[in-house]
């Protein structure tokens, strides 16, 4: 399959089959997380790899769907705050994009795996640090359910490549 196959074949998955992840699988696309680019090479994000099975209700905490906690497993991307790189000039901190371009590497690669996903980051912080028992200076920054889908791609709207890309000036 090619890159262009591959994301136009990832969908947001909202019904799981029950079948287990196999470890080589899982690390495999962990592995792909690993290597994804960081600001600075600095990797300032972690990866929890959360087993659903007797952990529903705490995964129901921390995002309510009934589908969130339905695959066989639950990745959260977590940055470390005093790992990242801090752009001089404004203080900007590139945490949260270098945890985000980590699960997008582990979510294409589950894409490629016939593994389904699905972004999740409208979840409640507070019951995410509880439950994932975090510790200062670590936030987590997505979520994503992990398994067989159960369901199929429903249509896509996009914008038009006119409406978003610029040359040269906005």
């Amino acid at each position: 399959m090619t890159f262009q196959e591959l994301i136009g074949k990832r969908y947001s998955v909202r019904a799981y089959k029950p079948d287990p992840v196999p470890d080589d699988v899982l690390q495999s696309l962990l592995e792909a997380a690993r290597l994804a680019p960081t600001a600075a090479n600095r990797q300032p994000f972690r990866v929890i790899v959360i087993h659903t099975p007797d952990r529903q209700l705490d995964l129901r905490r921390i995002y309510r769907r009934e589908w969130f906690a339905q695959a066989p497993l639950v990745i959260c991307i977590c940055s470390v705050a005093s790992e990242g790189w801090v752009r001089k000039v404004d203080g900007k901190s590139y945490n949260d994009v270098d945890a985000a371009i980590a699960m997008d590497h582990l979510i294409l690669a589950a894409t490629e795996a016939g593994l389904g996903t699905c972004w999740v980051a409208a979840f409640d912080p507070a019951a995410a640090r509880e439950v994932l028992g975090l510790p200062s200076g670590v936030d987590p920054v997505a979520f994503t359910p992990l398994g067989y889908p159960a369901d199929a791609p429903g249509a896509r709207e996009r914008k038009g490549k006119a409406e978003l890309v610029h040359y040269e000036r906005w």
